[in-house]
């Protein structure tokens, strides 16, 4: 339920945690880096996130420069808390308003409820800070706490979580609500397009009226329910030396499930992502077509062209099941995160587990491995989180990607137990 977007909104109750990271998204990790950093207790701050996990934070109300909500105590005693953040002033509204209408993706991205990171680190460098930093989250709460207490850090993970859905509720407490916010990016592009625009610029609604003079697009065709099945090549004409039959039924198979694909996407409005960046398009070719389980004698001359062994090429199938190109970067590259990739990845262990929850990993480049277990978190370059576990001396991929590395880890329960081998 929510009230004026524009003065206030509230937030009805989010259910408990349970085992999740509070933040998944960067600008949200950063709400709470700017919390961890200004704590003095870390023991408030665990007792803050034991009370967001456990659900007992009531309704959450923003408004500019505050977020209000009652917490529960496990007594059941109900405590006002409050944190504070400075707006922005006139000044500055201006200069985050003019980058924003400079660019036509920023706006896009804010109208998706995402927060671009060119955004952020452009308005940084026109003197306006739209993330908290260090000390900026001011604690109140009718507890008598000086700092922040478990209230008010309970509070700031609950609101984390409210970020990651929507930015625009850090932008109300930053001092505009998203309709005067969006109205006046509205206006300030119509204004750019008619100072831009010259003596023989057309008006935008004219010229959309106007479309009916161009002949429409012809209607997308409809996704086959399977692919097409090649020729077939069984001839009394015996194939000419180094022509493969098999090796040819199961390209022509798999060129056509790669159209069918192809033409889901663009129906579903998605975008083909690229191949990853390490290994060559060859080889990942040869392991987009020995996911269609092709015969014996095919599959070898797959491995060889592709310079694995069967074993090898099994592996990297396996991953390219679970997540295309970027699973396949992840299974056969191993990077060192640095910088603000680094920094995000540690956050994203540190909040993802309590304290006496939490395994022991221990960190090689982008892998984070379970000590003494044969259970491994791998980093992709996404920040996603991807499980993978030991087989026969191997490190093999076990699930999908995950947002959350106690949920990647969560899916490698049955061999956390077990000896390393």
């Amino acid at each position: 339920m929510t009230k004026d977007r524009d003065t206030e909104r509230t937030f009805t109750a989010l259910p408990p945690a349970g085992g999740r990271g509070f933040a998944e998204t960067w600008w949200g990790r950063a709400w709470l880096r700017a919390l961890e950093e200004t704590a003095l207790d870390s023991r408030q701050l665990e007792a803050g996130r034991r009370l967001a996990r456990a659900g007992a934070v009531g309704a959450v109300s923003v408004r500019p420069g505050r977020i209000t909500a009652l917490v529960q105590d496990r007594d059941g005693t109900a405590h006002r808390a409050d944190v504070l953040l400075a707006e922005l002033d006139d000044a500055q509204w201006d200069r985050l308003l003019d980058l924003t209408t400079e660019r036509a993706g920023h706006v896009a991205a804010l109208l998706d409820r995402d927060m671009p990171p060119h955004l952020v680190e452009d308005a940084a460098s026109a003197g306006v800070e739209l993330l908290p930093g260090m000390g900026d989250l001011e604690p109140e709460c009718d507890c008598d706490a000086w700092d922040h207490c478990g209230h008010t850090a309970a509070l700031c993970y609950q609101v984390a979580r409210l970020l990651d859905r929507d930015p625009f509720v850090l932008l109300l407490m930053r001092g505009r609500g998203e309709r005067a916010l969006l109205d006046e990016v509205e206006a300030r592009g119509t204004r750019n397009a008619e100072v831009h625009s010259g003596p023989e610029g057309v008006d935008a609604t004219e010229a959309y009226r106007s479309g009916d003079i161009i002949p429409p697009l012809p209607d997308l065709p409809a996704l086959p329910r399977e692919p097409g099945r090649p020729p077939s090549l069984d001839t009394e004409t015996p194939p000419a030396p180094g022509i493969d039959p098999a090796a040819l039924r199961h390209l022509a198979a798999r060129t056509a499930a790669e159209a069918r694909r192809l033409l889901a996407r663009v129906l579903r409005g998605e975008q083909e992502q690229p191949y990853a960046e390490a290994a060559s398009a060859v080889s990942q070719d040869a392991v987009r077509l020995a996911a269609g389980t092709p015969g014996p004698a095919v599959a070898d001359r797959l491995a060889a062209g592709s310079g694995r062994d069967r074993e090898g090429l099994e592996r990297a199938t396996r991953a390219w099941d679970l997540g295309g190109a970027a699973a396949l970067f992840v299974l056969e590259e191993e990077w060192p995160p640095a910088g603000e990739t680094l920094a995000r990845a540690r956050a994203a262990l540190e909040s993802a587990w309590e304290e006496d929850e939490r395994p022991s990993l221990r960190a090689r480049g982008n892998r984070w491995t379970v000590v003494g277990a044969p259970a491994q978190l791998r980093l992709g370059r996404d920040g996603r989180w991807w499980p993978y576990r030991k087989e026969r001396g191997h490190w093999v991929p076990a699930g999908a990607a995950c947002e959350d590395p106690a949920t990647a880890l969560a899916s490698l329960e049955p061999v956390l137990g077990q000896d390393p081998g």
